[in-house]
C-alpha cells in the first residue's frame, strides 16, 4: 500500500525468460499485488513466472491463474499481443478493486525505483493516468536510437490529434499508472490488443474526461531486443488512431463547432483531391475546365477548417 492506496502492477511478458523473474523480484515492497501475464510464450517465461506463484487457485475465464505473496500468474492460451496482456491484467485489477494499477514491461528496462513518480499525481488527485516521457528532456533521450526517436515523434503528433491530449509526449511509453475510477470509466473490453494499446487508451481516457500527466524518465535499453517491427507497427497504429480520432469526434463533439470545423475541413480536403485528380485528367486529354482552381480553393478551405478545429480542440482539452 502506498499513501493509503492499494497498488497493483501488471507485468506483460512474451518470451522474456531470464528477464521477467528479475523484474518481479525488483518491484517495490509497497506493491500489494502483481499480475504477471504470459502471452503464450514459447520459451521458459511461464515457468519463471510460476516460480513466483506456486499456490494454485481456481482459474478465471479458462486461463491458468495462481497466486502467492501477492503475485497472480496468468497465462494466455494463445498469443494475442502486448495490449491483450495489459488488458487481462487491467481486468483482474479492476475486479480486485485495486486503487492504482501500474504497468511495467518484463524486459527489465523500466526502473521500479521511480514508480512513486507515477503514483504521486494520482494520489494527490491531480491526474487519473500517468505515463512515462522519454522525449521531452534531451538528456533523458540520449540512448534512444535515431530511427526510434523519429518514429516516436511521429506517433506523438498523430496521438495528440487523435486523443485530444495536445501536451502529451511519448504516448507509446509502456510505463504507466491508472486509477480505479479511470479503469472503470473506459471500455477495457474493447481495448486495442496490438502494441498501440498505449495510444488507444489515451483516446478512451479523453472521451471519459480523465486527466493525464507525463512523467520524465530516461530511455534505457538493455540486452533484450524489441519485438516491434516498425514497418508494420507505424501503419497499423496510424490507422487505429485515425479510426479513434473519428470516434472521439463522434462521441464528444458531434454537434460542437470543433467537430463541425474538423468535418468541414476533411470533406473539403477530399473534394479538393478529387477535383485535382480530375484537373490532371483534363490536362492529359487537352480538355479545358476550371477544376484546378476549384481544387486549390477546396484545399485552402480544408486547411482553414482543420486549423480552426485544432485551435478549438486545444481550447477544449487544456
Amino acid at each position: 500500500m502506498y499513501e493509503g492506496h492499494t497498488i497493483g502492477v501488471v507485468v506483460p511478458a512474451y518470451n522474456e525468460e531470464g528477464f521477467v523473474g528479475d523484474v518481479l523480484d525488483s518491484l517495490p515492497d509497497f506493491v500489494d499485488r502483481i499480475y504477471a501475464v504470459d502471452d503464450a510464450s514459447t520459451d521458459g517465461t511461464w515457468d519463471e513466472i510460476r516460480a513466483h506463484a506456486t499456490i494454485e487457485r481456481a482459474p478465471r475465464a479458462g486461463e491458468s491463474d495462481d497466486a502467492v505473496s501477492g503475485v497472480v500468474a496468468i497465462q494466455h492460451a494463445m498469443n494475442r499481443g502486448a495490449g491483450a496482456a495489459i488488458k487481462t491484467g487491467y481486468l483482474a485489477a479492476r475486479e480486485d478493486g485495486t486503487d492504482i494499477t501500474v504497468t511495467v514491461d518484463a524486459d527489465g528496462q523500466m526502473d521500479p525505483d521511480i514508480m512513486t513518480r507515477f503514483l504521486d499525481p494520482i494520489v494527490a488527485g491531480d491526474a487519473e493516468y500517468t505515463k512515462g516521457d522519454r522525449l521531452s528532456n534531451s538528456e533523458l533521450r540520449k540512448e534512444m536510437p535515431r530511427f526510434r526517436l523519429l518514429g516516436n515523434w511521429l506517433l506523438t503528433g498523430l496521438t495528440r490529434i487523435a486523443s485530444g491530449y495536445w501536451s502529451i509526449t511519448d504516448p507509446q511509453n509502456g510505463y504507466t499508472a491508472i486509477s480505479l475510477p479511470a479503469l472503470e470509466a473506459i471500455d477495457l473490453e474493447g481495448m486495442y490488443e496490438y502494441y498501440g494499446y498505449c495510444n488507444d487508451i489515451l483516446v478512451k481516457l479523453n472521451v471519459a474526461g480523465m486527466r493525464v500527466a507525463d512523467v520524465d524518465m530516461p530511455a534505457t535499453y538493455g540486452d533484450e531486443e524489441s519485438s516491434i517491427k516498425y514497418g508494420d507497427y507505424i501503419p497499423k497504429v496510424s490507422l487505429m488512431l485515425l479510426r479513434n480520432f473519428f470516434w472521439r469526434l463522434g462521441a464528444r463533439y458531434r454537434t460542437h463547432p470543433l467537430g463541425i470545423a474538423y468535418l468541414f475541413g476533411i470533406v473539403s480536403g477530399l473534394a479538393g483531391i478529387a477535383l485535382g485528380v480530375r484537373a490532371l485528367g483534363s490536362v492529359l486529354t487537352g480538355t479545358k475546365n476550371d477544376d484546378a482552381r476549384k481544387s486549390l480553393t477546396s484545399l485552402l478551405v480544408s486547411v482553414v477548417g482543420i486549423i480552426v478545429g485544432i485551435v478549438l480542440d486545444r481550447r477544449e482539452n487544456p
